[in-house]
């Protein structure tokens, strides 16, 4: 195994950026960084001043960083560029840095569709999505650009939540359609670590009746919609696994290294446990 150089004035940094910052991000970066000896160093924060913080990355040459909620649009106007994975659906989660010049991409779009390819979501049937933000942008873009054609947005929100849908060709509601549907997803704050914790995404009967539950909150990996789904039987792409894959994506922008399928699913385990690393063992992805 490759020696990781001792922390000194060459140690690259790379961060994150979240409203809820975690531990997991940073254990699995991290965890990457070591078993390829890579001299970097990686670490999360949360802002109250975005522009400031967005600045402190370009002054003090950080590498990049991760855009997690609610920052992946506003980021948007005080980056240099947007590469087409983040042009395409407005919305930023990760930040290169390249002496100076700040480049916005999406990998939260790329993990999302080999999710739902791999899974046994079958095309030809209606979805249901709850959410409207910057992350069911990438969600709804998989989704169309995997094959599906008839989805309903929920959104409260019905100035956002109609802006999505028309984009993508999906129908609106501005609550959960009664009759449900074979594919349910989550990409709200429900069932997220803090006051929403306890918060099923679906009711229970729901769940029950689906097909395959997509629950894209990473804190906790099991939340009360996956559990519920996992109860019934059924097959779920988690949140954690989402936020693997993408995480691999910005793991190869920032040092230039992909680090193989074997040594991924040892840093999910490190950073996940050993649930999300067999579900991602298991996609073959």
């Amino acid at each position: 195994m490759p020696t990781k150089p001792p922390i000194g004035r060459d140690t690259r940094l790379c961060m994150s950026l979240s409203g809820r910052p975690g531990n997991a991000g940073s254990r699995l970066h991290n965890y990457l960084y070591e078993a390829l000896g890579l001299d970097f160093i990686y670490k999360s924060f949360s802002t109250r001043d975005l522009p400031a913080a967005v600045a402190g990355i370009r002054a003090l040459d950080i590498r990049g960083s991760a855009i997690s909620m609610p920052f992946k649009e506003a980021v948007i106007p005080l980056l240099d560029t947007l590469e087409p994975s983040a042009l395409a659906i407005d919305s930023v989660n990760t930040i290169v840095n390249d002496d100076g010049h700040l480049t916005g991409y999406n990998t939260d779009y790329t993990a999302c569709r080999q999710l739902i390819e791999a899974s046994p979501a079958d095309p030809a049937q209606p979805f249901i999505l709850r959410g409207s933000g910057g992350m069911a942008k990438a969600v709804v873009a998989a989704l169309r650009d995997a094959g599906f054609t008839q989805g309903t947005i929920v959104a409260r929100n019905a100035v956002a939540g109609t802006a999505l849908a028309e984009r993508y060709g999906f129908s609106w509601a501005s609550d959960v359609p009664v009759a449900g549907a074979p594919l349910l997803v989550n990409v709200t704050p429900l069932g997220m670590e803090g006051p929403d914790a306890q918060a099923l995404a679906f009711p229970a009967e729901m769940i029950a009746a689906a097909d395959v539950a997509f629950d894209v909150v990473a804190q906790p990996a099991q939340t009360p919609f996956i559990l519920a789904a996992l109860a019934a039987g059924k097959p779920v792409v988690s949140g954690a696994e989402v936020i693997v894959l993408q995480a691999v994506e910005q793991f190869v922008l920032y040092t230039g290294v992909r680090p193989s399928a074997d040594l991924v699913i040892e840093a999910a385990r490190f950073a996940h446990g050993d649930a999300t690393a067999a579900r991602l063992a298991a996609t073959g992805l």
